[in-house]
């Protein structure tokens, strides 16, 4: 099986990501450290990591897989990763002004699909305003929507 891995630039830094089980995974340090700016950004996510356990979050730990990615050091090391849904989950719980924007989007487009579910007729007038939208802004949505749809099943 021939894995395919690539750098995603996030806020001027680089997120490794690689695709497992047909979905793009991340680097949930290299998301902490984009975040957080912390010298250590391996030590706050086990702290976090900790954190999550004792608030019985054990679902969003648990879904984090060891895969192995390039290191600094040249070598394939393991480390924990997550899907997108996964880094939603994370970054709403990280206290940190650069998660502020995506916290905020996280719950417009939550807001916005509970809507639609109570009145299906404003999904319709939405889908027009896709016309409009860039590529990012497409993406974006589609992603908030499906982890909302996903978070509402639960």
């Amino acid at each position: 099986m021939e894995i395919e891995t690539k750098i995603a630039i996030f806020k001027g830094k680089e997120i490794r990501k690689i695709i497992y089980q047909n979905e793009w995974w991340f680097s949930v340090v290299d998301v902490i450290e984009a975040l957080t700016e912390s010298e250590n950004p391996a030590v706050y996510w086990r702290v976090l990591k900790k954190r999550l356990l004792d608030e019985g979050s054990d679902e969003t730990v648990t879904k984090c897989n060891g895969l192995k990615m390039l290191a600094a050091d040249g070598k394939m090391r393991e480390t924990d990763c997550a899907n997108t849904e996964m880094l939603f989950r994370l970054v709403q719980s990280v206290p940190s002004p650069k998660a502020e924007a995506i916290k905020r989007w996280l719950a417009r487009v939550g807001y916005e699909r509970i809507q639609e579910i109570e009145d299906p007729e404003l999904a319709t007038k939405r889908e027009n305003l896709r016309d409009h939208m860039d590529d990012f802004e497409l993406i974006f949505t589609m992603l908030g929507e499906r982890s909302t749809t996903e978070i509402h099943r639960t």
